[in-house]
C-alpha cells in the first residue's frame, strides 16, 4: 500500500482504540468483586459442612443454577473469542460441528448418566476401578490431570490476550489478578461458590456479546449486508461433502468426528459430569443435558455470528493483514473497541463477559481438580482423611494449581491460534478416554489389562499425531485455505500486507498428520478400542463384574444370557456376573 502523508500510521490508530475509563474499570472490578462476595458467603456464611458439600454442592443443586454453570464452563473465553476467529478467517463450517453435540446429549443421556448416577460416584474415574480395577482408574485420572493442566493455562491467556488488546495492559500484569480472584473463591465457596459465580458470569458474558453484535450490526447497515459481504466472500459455506479425512471441515468430520470430540470433552470429562452428578435425581440431570445443549447452541451462534459482523466491518481493510491486530484472537476485542470507544462502561462490560468465561472455566476446572486429587490420588493409597483434612487438601489443591497454572502461562503466549490448538489438544488426551469408557459400558468381554493396554497406545498415538500435526502447523509446512481479506480502502498505512496461503497443506506432511483436528478423538478412541480388543484374545482368567457398571441396555442382555432377570432396581446393586465371552 502506498504511503500518505494525510494518513495516521496504524500504531496510532491501535494506541487511539486503547481507551478504557474509570467507568470501564470500575464495571470490571465490579464484577470481580460480586464473585469474590459469592466465595465468601458460600465459604464463611452459608458454609459447605463436608467434602462432599465442598465438591459435590450436597448432591442437591438445582437444575437451572446447573445449566447455566455446564454452558459456562465449557464456552471459556477460547470460544468467546476463538469462534469469532474462526468464523472471520474460514467461514460457517466449524458451525455444523454442532451436530456431534446432539449425538453426544443423546448417548450421554441414555448410558453415561444412568449408570454414573446410579452408582453415585464423585469423580468419574471410581468408574474405571469398579469396572476394571486400581490401575485404570489411575491411568483415566492421569490423563485427565495432564489434559487439564494444560488447558488451564490457555484459559487464562485469553481473556488477558483481550484486555491487552483494549487497554494495553501487559498480559503478565492481568494474569495473576484473574488466578488470584478465582483461586479466592473457589477455594472458599467449593462447588456452590463455582455454580453461583457462573449464572452471574453467563448472564454477563451473553449480554455483552448481544450489545456488541446488535450495534456493530446497525453500523455496517443492517443483517442484510452483513450476509451479503461474508456471501460474496464465501463465508456462508457448508462442510464440504467428500470424504477426505484431511479436509480441516467435511460433513463427516463436524458430525462423526465431531460426536466423538463432544463424548471425549463432556461425558468423560471430570470437570463436566460433575455437575450432572451434583443433581439429586437422574431424571434432573438428563434434563440439565438440554438445557445445556441449549446453551452451548445460543453462544457458538452469538459467537459466529460476531465473527461474520467483523468481517463485514473490516470488510475493506483487514485489521490482521495492516497489523491493527497483533494477534488473530484479538479481532472480537479490536472489534468493541472500535465499535463502542464512545460508549463509556461498554468496553468495561465486553472485558468482563470475557473474563467471566474465563473464571467459569478456570474454577471449574481446580474444583473438579481437586475431587479428583481426593478421590483418586489421595484415598487409594493414603490413609483415608478426617472431613477436616479433606476439607483442608481440596483448598490446598485449588491452591497450588491455581498457582502453577499462571507459570504455564508464560509458556502458552508463544502459541498461535487457540481455539483449533486447544480442540487439538484436548481430543488427543480424552479420545483414548473416551475409548477406555465406552468398552466398558458396551464390551464386557474387555477386562482391565485389556482397557490399559489399548488406553496407553491409543493415547501415545493420539498425542504423536497430533504433535507432528502442531509441529507442521508451526513450522508452516501445513497451511489451510483462509477465505479472501482485503485492505484496498484503509484509512491509515501499514508496510504489506501478508500473502494468504493458497495450498491447504504440503505433500512434505505424511497424509496421517494432515487429518482434520476434529478426528483426533475418534482415531484415539479408535486406536484403543482396536488394540483392547486384540489383546483380549489371549488367554487368562476373567474376574466377576458388578452388572451396574455396564450401559443399561446391555445390562438386559446379560441378564438374559445369565438366565436372570434383574431390572434397575436394588437388587442391581449386588448382582455380580462372570466376565461375559470367557
Amino acid at each position: 500500500m502506498a504511503e500518505d502523508n494525510f494518513k495516521s500510521d496504524v500504531a496510532d490508530v491501535r494506541f487511539s482504540l486503547q481507551r478504557f475509563t474509570y467507568v470501564d474499570y470500575a464495571v470490571f472490578i465490579m464484577m470481580l468483586t460480586i464473585c469474590g462476595l459469592i466465595g465468601i458467603y458460600f465459604g464463611f456464611v452459608n458454609k459447605q459442612k463436608s467434602t462432599q458439600d465442598y465438591l459435590m454442592g450436597g448432591r442437591n443443586m438445582k437444575l437451572v443454577p446447573v445449566c447455566f454453570s455446564l454452558v459456562a464452563s465449557f464456552i471459556s473465553g477460547i470460544s468467546l473469542l476463538g469462534t469469532p476467529t474462526e468464523l472471520y478467517l474460514f467461514g460457517t463450517a466449524y458451525v455444523f460441528s454442532l451436530f456431534g453435540a446432539v449425538a453426544m446429549s443423546l448417548i450421554l443421556g441414555s448410558t453415561f448418566l444412568p449408570v454414573f448416577h446410579e452408582l453415585q460416584i464423585t469423580s468419574v474415574y471410581e468408574y474405571l476401578e469398579l469396572r476394571y480395577d486400581k490401575r485404570v482408574r489411575i491411568f483415566g485420572s492421569a490423563i485427565f490431570s495432564i489434559y487439564l493442566m494444560a488447558w488451564l493455562p490457555i484459559v487464562i491467556y485469553v481473556p488477558a490476550l483481550a484486555f491487552n488488546q483494549v487497554t494495553g495492559f501487559n498480559i503478565h500484569i492481568i494474569s495473576p489478578i484473574i488466578c488470584s480472584v478465582c483461586i479466592f473463591y473457589t477455594s472458599l465457596g467449593g462447588l456452590k461458590a463455582v455454580v453461583w459465580t457462573d449464572v452471574l458470569q453467563t448472564i454477563v458474558m451473553v449480554s455483552a456479546m448481544i450489545l456488541v453484535i446488535f450495534k456493530s450490526t446497525i453500523i455496517v447497515g443492517g443483517i442484510n449486508e452483513v450476509l451479503r459481504r461474508n456471501w460474496s466472500t464465501d463465508r456462508l459455506a457448508f462442510p464440504s461433502l467428500t470424504f477426505d479425512l484431511t479436509e480441516r471441515h467435511s460433513i463427516w468430520s463436524v458430525s462423526i468426528g465431531a460426536t466423538f470430540y463432544w463424548i471425549g470433552n463432556i461425558a468423560v470429562n471430570q470437570s463436566m459430569m460433575q455437575r450432572f452428578l451434583a443433581l439429586s435425581e437422574l431424571k434432573s440431570a438428563k434434563r440439565a443435558i438440554w438445557g445445556f445443549l441449549f446453551g452451548v447452541f445460543v453462544i457458538v451462534f452469538i459467537c459466529g455470528y460476531s465473527g461474520l459482523v467483523a468481517y463485514a466491518k473490516y470488510y475493506e481493510c483487514d485489521p490482521l493483514d495492516s497489523k491493527l491486530a497483533l494477534a488473530k484472537d484479538q479481532l472480537l476485542p479490536l472489534l468493541v473497541m472500535d465499535v463502542f470507544n464512545d460508549w463509556e462502561g461498554m468496553p468495561g462490560i465486553f472485558i468482563a463477559g470475557v473474563f467471566s468465561a474465563a473464571l467459569s472455566s478456570l474454577s471449574t476446572g481446580l474444583n473438579s481438580m481437586a475431587a479428583v486429587v481426593l478421590e483418586d490420588f489421595w484415598k487409594p493409597f493414603c490413609k483415608v482423611p478426617t472431613p477436616k483434612q479433606s476439607q483442608i487438601i481440596v483448598r490446598l489443591v485449588v491452591i497450588i494449581l491455581g498457582c502453577i497454572c499462571f507459570g504455564l502461562v508464560f509458556v502458552v503466549e508463544k502459541l498461535g491460534s487457540v481455539l483449533q490448538l486447544t480442540m487439538s489438544l484436548s481430543s488427543a488426551s480424552m479420545g483414548p478416554l473416551a475409548g477406555v469408557f465406552l468398552m466398558g459400558l458396551f464390551f464386557p468381554f474387555i477386562d482391565s489389562t485389556d482397557a490399559l493396554c489399548g488406553g496407553i497406545i491409543g493415547l501415545l498415538s493420539a498425542w504423536w499425531v497430533t504433535a507432528q500435526s502442531q509441529f507442521a502447523i508451526a513450522k508452516g509446512l501445513m497451511k489451510y485455505n483462509e477465505k479472501i481479506r482485503f485492505t484496498n480502502n484503509c484509512s491509515y498505512t501499514f508496510k504489506s500486507a501478508v500473502v494468504h496461503a493458497t495450498e491447504s497443506s504440503s505433500s512434505e506432511v505424511p497424509a496421517l498428520y494432515r487429518i482434520s483436528y476434529l478426528w483426533f478423538t475418534a482415531l484415539g478412541c479408535i486406536v484403543t478400542v482396536t488394540v483392547a480388543c486384540l489383546v483380549s484374545l489371549r488367554t487368562s482368567n476373567k474376574v466377576k463384574r458388578d452388572i451396574r457398571t455396564f450401559a443399561p441396555a446391555i445390562r438386559k442382555y446379560l441378564n438374559k444370557r445369565e438366565g436372570n432377570d434383574f431390572s434397575m432396581d436394588e437388587k442391581c446393586r449386588f448382582n455380580i456376573i462372570p466376565e461375559a465371552f470367557n
